[in-house]
């Protein structure tokens, strides 16, 4: 096509849009998006037929513009943050539902045969849990002297509060990096932190201590524990991209995979911070009355729960997740 031609095509396209560019700026960013990739591609066409020209020189000139205001209304949107946490993290959870649901199966099975291997020997919650021995003795220790889970108004709240969050946030990247190894390494990871769940719920059992344990340690343990398993979650997705990667080619599957993976695990960054808060400062007050820890957990529950589960399906009822616009939803 001649020059001129093609000038005499696409001159009032473009003279639209910049006309329109000046006086209605970043007013519809979709619009605009939608304009700069269509003009793209004349600029591309420009460049290949006419390198030279004064008309490519006008077409780089607009799209350097529109690309310049496009990259700022980005960069600048103060909801994008909280966008995440609105739509991208609940978009996860509706995709993968079923690993959720596996993901806690295995966390599970992982507590029941903890509890029993302890049950038919004591020694087991020695063997299993990290300094086993001395962490044992100190709770027998304090249990023989009725002070049992007096350990947790010993230490200075704010020192663990430093450590405990980005324990837990730890321990979520593991699940996640052992989702490489074909997602196997995060069931066994999973099953392991249940199994010491397991154990240790039976060792305070067989001291007379069960419910004094459970109604202490679930204050933050509701929302450390549930978000273990949610972690989980991102160690099956990597493994799954890794053995079915379905119609994408097998590294695309892998990346887009990792993607979400590290987003489930920074979307569950500020629960392990509430979970580490409600650790320090609030369990140390364990003789607390019974109702106040019954409405601790049973919110930190439900909590957990409506965010991960019934959440993204109110979502996707709303806005259908099967197409991927969620980023553009408004409620």
């Amino acid at each position: 096509m001649k020059e001129i031609t093609f000038l005499k095509q696409n001159e009032q396209k473009w003279l639209a849009l910049e006309k329109e560019f000046a006086i209605d700026q970043a007013k519809n960013p979709k619009k605009l998006a939608d304009q700069f990739l269509e003009l793209t591609d004349d600029l591309a066409y420009a460049r290949t037929h006419y390198p030279k020209s004064k008309t490519t020189e006008y077409l780089n000139g607009l799209t350097a513009r529109i690309h310049q205001e496009i990259y700022k209304n980005k960069r600048e949107k103060s909801s994008r943050i909280f966008d995440f946490w609105r739509f991208e993290i609940p978009y996860m959870f509706y995709k993968h539902q079923k690993k959720l649901l596996i993901s806690l199966l295995v966390f599970l099975i992982g507590i029941a045969i903890g509890g029993v291997c302890q049950y038919n020997d004591k020694e087991t919650v020695r063997l299993i849990i990290p300094n086993g021995d001395t962490y044992i003795n100190e709770r027998i220790h304090e249990i023989e002297n009725e002070q049992a889970m007096s350990f947790y108004g010993d230490e200075n709240p704010f020192v663990l509060f430093a450590v405990i969050p980005m324990n837990n946030i730890k321990v979520s990247f593991f699940c996640f990096a052992f989702g490489f190894l074909f997602s196997i390494g995060t069931a066994i990871f999973l099953f392991y932190n249940g199994a010491m769940v397991g154990a240790l719920v039976m060792f305070f059992q067989q001291y007379g201590y069960l419910k004094t344990c459970l109604m202490v340690i679930m204050i933050h343990g509701t929302f450390e524990l549930s978000a273990i398993v949610v972690a989980g979650v991102s160690g099956f997705v990597v493994g799954s991209a890794i053995t079915n990667p379905g119609t994408l080619p097998r590294m695309q599957a892998i990346a887009q995979g990792a993607k979400d993976g590290v987003k489930i695990v920074l979307g569950l960054v500020p629960i392990f911070i509430i979970a580490g808060f409600l650790e320090c400062f609030i369990t140390r007050f364990y003789q607390m009355p019974r109702g106040l820890n019954w409405a601790i957990i049973l919110l930190s529950l439900s909590v957990m729960v409506m965010y991960f589960v019934v959440y993204p399906i109110i979502l996707n009822k709303r806005y259908n997740f099967n197409v991927d616009h969620y980023k553009d939803l408004k409620i």
